[in-house]
């Protein structure tokens, strides 16, 4: 008996040589690998770019259709009008966290001050409930509070060094976000007409996937930074108006916790407006409360869904939750990766539910056989004209 000759690998399409898939799959492993230290610089690289793509196309009729030139002027709008205020705040804000932190070093601003005005100010109820849970001895709080400080200190300062420490990488980072944003920005239309031929999915699906990709993109970044920047600077100016000391540094701190849907700001001034109502100052207390919920609430409970939940089509509850849980996991950056991966698991979802229905609504209908000694079941008639 003969046998057939084993396949020749060399006349099988890559798809269904198993080694070659094996190879596909480790060395893509492997790149990614590499990335991952770099992951959030690259992720900044290509949020700049589909963020500033339109720019691009606008700027290229005008620049006699040279995707260099255009790109290079688009990447340099980004460091004027994003880049370099953003420097400008850190550094005001890193001035003001610097003479917060040598005024609690000095002893000028003492919480353990703070806590026994804001005791001496409460009803007696509450101090004897306090008591009953042991929480009422104000020496031993306080001991806890110049505990809790000094170590809270030694963490600041180790920050600052270790920030210090890390400033190369920092550089490193930001120098590689713009290296690849000037590619991707120049490049991105060709880079994703590549990945989508490389993607064994129909085009409409293709298309539909890649548009909801870079809409949520843009909806997610655009959103929480304008809802950042505008509970911010409200905070900012309110503190400023009461004479709270720092106020750019508690405003940059608001704008960074607002991205953190529904409690973000209040963690800052939610405190401050409870220690004036506690230490007699009740109008700048109920001010700040009011303030607070109608104003700077009000930014996050309108311009939020507006901004982010209304472009990305998914429910505000999704939003929240998935903003939360990648904050939790990536870190900053989850703010944006969060619900992406949320827009994308209900697009491909329903891209398999609508598929999956169109399949079954076109399937013929086939009238199962007639079991034996049975009747046959006759053709149904045709409907009449």
């Amino acid at each position: 008996m003969a046998h057939s000759p084993p396949p020749d690998p060399a006349g099988q399409p890559v798809t269904d040589n198993k080694a070659f898939l094996l190879v596909l799959a480790a060395v893509t492993l492997a790149f990614f690998w590499i990335l991952r230290p770099f992951y959030g610089a690259v992720l900044w690289g290509a949020i700049i770019a589909i963020l500033f793509a339109p720019v691009h196309r606008r700027l290229l009729p005008h620049l006699r259709q040279r995707p260099t030139l255009a790109a290079l002027a688009t990447l340099s709008l980004v460091v004027v009008i994003v880049i370099l205020p953003l420097f400008v705040l850190s550094a005001s804000m890193a001035q003001e966290g610097a003479a917060i932190y040598a005024r609690i070093q000095s002893g000028e601003l003492n919480f353990a001050a703070y806590f026994e005005r804001i005791f001496a100010s409460l009803p007696s109820w509450i101090t004897e409930l306090l008591n009953r849970f042991n929480l009422g001895d104000l020496g031993a709080l306080q001991r806890r509070i110049t505990a809790a400080l000094a170590q809270g200190s030694q963490v600041i300062a180790t920050r600052i060094f270790s920030i210090g420490q890390d400033t190369f990488d920092v550089v490193v980072s930001f120098f590689i976000t713009l290296y690849l944003a000037f590619f991707l920005i120049r490049d991105g239309g060709w880079l994703s007409r590549r990945i989508g031929r490389a993607i064994p999915l129909e085009a409409e699906h293709k298309q539909q996937l890649f548009t909801k990709f870079a809409t949520v993109i843009r909806a997610t970044v655009k959103g929480n930074v304008v809802v950042a920047a505008t509970q911010g600077a409200l905070g900012g100016l309110a503190f400023a108006f009461l004479d709270i000391s720092g106020a750019i540094f508690w405003a940059v701190l608001m704008a960074f916790l607002s991205l953190l849907p529904a409690v973000g700001a209040a963690l800052v001034w939610l405190p401050v407006a409870i220690y004036f109502l506690a230490t007699g100052a009740v109008w700048q207390g109920v001010a700040l409360i009011v303030y607070g919920v109608i104003v700077i609430g009000l930014v996050d409970n309108v311009l939020r869904p507006v901004l982010v939940g209304k472009d990305t089509k998914m429910p505000d509850y999704v939003v929240m939750i998935t903003t939360l849980g990648g904050m939790v996991i990536f870190g900053i950056n989850g703010f944006v990766i969060g619900p992406v991966i949320a827009a994308m698991f209900i697009a491909v979802w329903d891209i398999f539910v609508t598929d999956g229905s169109v399949q079954q609504a076109s399937a013929p209908h086939i009238d199962p056989p007639s079991a034996p000694g049975e009747p046959a079941v006759p053709p149904s008639p045709p409907e009449g004209r």
